[in-house]
């Protein structure tokens, strides 16, 4: 006689988090998880950001705004719009609460009545775990990416786990690691308090530029 699996519910999906594992749909419209524990993980270090002088002029100039937790279930939405998604309507339930127990937070970029573009991720302690993010205009993501890691850092964060390590966020200083150093940055990150919510939502945009690369 098998054993049924255990449902899967928030809380064991930070359980999971706290031991470094995460979940994948196999594509949107499949119901089925699976579990994923990468040889290489991505983190940016909190210290190492990389904002360049494109990027910077971009962010001065303004003509957007930053929201934090606006629509946080229609940003999980946002980034699952492309031709292959492993964001199926499970992922999209579970994080949706994690979310409504405050362990799920999106960053969000506006233009105007649209959003351009953002990110979602779950922290647990000092650690933040980017899940998805994207860019509908060119710099959305990186916008999103830049207030995120002021938020982190105002809020005494230690890590910033991106899963993988891609072009695109190697560009703003990712870095992959052996599994073994990052689970052990993860514990030593997990018992620390943190708090997402330090920053000012309103926070202009200098601060949050300084916030993000002071000491990097």
């Amino acid at each position: 006689m098998t054993e049924e699996p255990l449902p899967l519910t928030p809380e064991l999906l930070l359980q999971a988090y706290s031991v470094g594992i995460f979940p994948m749909g196999s594509e949107g419209s499949d119901e089925e998880l699976y579990w994923v524990d990468p040889h290489e993980r991505g983190i940016i270090p909190l210290d190492g950001l990389h904002v360049s002088r494109s990027l910077r002029r971009t962010i001065r100039r303004g003509g957007f705004d930053v929201r934090v937790n606006h629509d946080f279930r229609a940003m999980m939405r946002d980034c699952a719009t492309r031709e292959e998604t492993w964001i199926n309507d499970t992922i999209l339930d579970l994080y949706t609460a994690l979310h409504e127990r405050g362990s799920a937070h999106s960053i969000e970029v506006w233009r105007g009545p649209e959003r351009i573009g953002g990110l979602y991720g779950v922290s647990i302690g000092a650690a933040f775990f980017g899940e998805s993010m994207v860019s509908h205009e060119r710099d959305a993501s990186k916008i999103a990416l830049v207030w995120l890691v002021a938020r982190l850092r105002a809020g005494g964060f230690r890590l910033l786990d991106t899963q993988f390590t891609t072009a695109h966020l190697a560009s703003m200083g990712g870095i992959g690691i052996s599994r073994a150093t990052y689970h052990a940055l993860l514990q030593n990150a997990l018992p620390c308090p943190a708090d997402f919510n330090t920053l000012d939502r309103e926070a202009d945009t200098e601060t949050v530029l300084d916030l993000c690369t002071a000491g990097s």
